[in-house]
């Protein structure tokens, strides 16, 4: 799916990755899109769970990506399956904030 993408210049590819050392999280992004430069976008935070960096992680992905014009599909690669199912979970959860603001980028 990742290869044929390439070829499409309304495909976005996401890459997310986070983790959390000595208590500072780091988030990173990468976005590719066809025939343009590579978007990296990288964050530190402190106080914050796994599970947060992860997502906001997502979301700044998806927001990179869906600020470029001309862009129909978003592809998410995460290794994070279990965080990106609480995107679409509609329930009341303690990440709904994040989800909330995943949801409105996607919109």
């Amino acid at each position: 799916m990742v290869l044929e993408a390439f070829s499409f210049n309304s495909t976005a590819i996401v890459v997310s990755d986070a983790s959390i050392k000595n208590d500072i999280a780091t988030s990173i992004s990468y976005v590719h899109i066809a025939n343009q430069p590579l978007i990296k976008t990288l964050h530190h935070a402190v106080l914050v769970t796994t599970t947060e960096v992860e997502l906001f992680a997502i979301r700044c992905g998806i927001n990179q990506a869906s600020s470029k014009d001309n862009i129909s599909k978003i592809v998410v690669v995460t290794d994070s399956i279990h965080v990106a199912k609480k995107i679409f979970n509609s329930t009341l959860h303690p990440y709904q904030d994040q989800a909330v603001a995943i949801l409105n980028n996607l919109h």
